[in-house]
């Protein structure tokens, strides 16, 4: 495993629902936060542009995207719960479901 993808998964599985319980985030789980940075980072809805395939999508994404994935995924630690917001409710338009209030 590289890197960048011990990174992702300590953000999603740690750093960013610990940041979430703690600060009253729209969004908990990090099933969630990886629908969120996943659907962003290729620009729509991950499962309809990288398949349901067999493992780990984040481990199907180029490496730009997943460096992006990243990137946003330290952007939610620092800017908190408006750019978790931000982020949700696109990825949510992407998969046409209303946003969380």
């Amino acid at each position: 495993m590289s890197d960048l993808e011990d990174r992702y998964l300590e953000l999603v599985r740690s750093e960013l629902p610990e940041a979430a319980r703690r600060d009253g985030w729209v969004i908990r789980n990090d099933h969630c936060f990886g629908r969120v940075l996943l659907d962003d980072a290729v620009g729509g809805c991950w499962y309809d542009v990288l398949g349901r395939g067999r493992g780990a999508a984040f481990r199907r994404l180029e490496p730009e995207q997943l460096e992006h994935a990243v990137a946003q995924g330290e952007r939610m630690l620092r800017e908190g719960a408006e750019t978790v917001r931000a982020l949700d409710a696109q990825s949510l338009a992407w998969r046409g479901k209303a946003p969380k209030h």
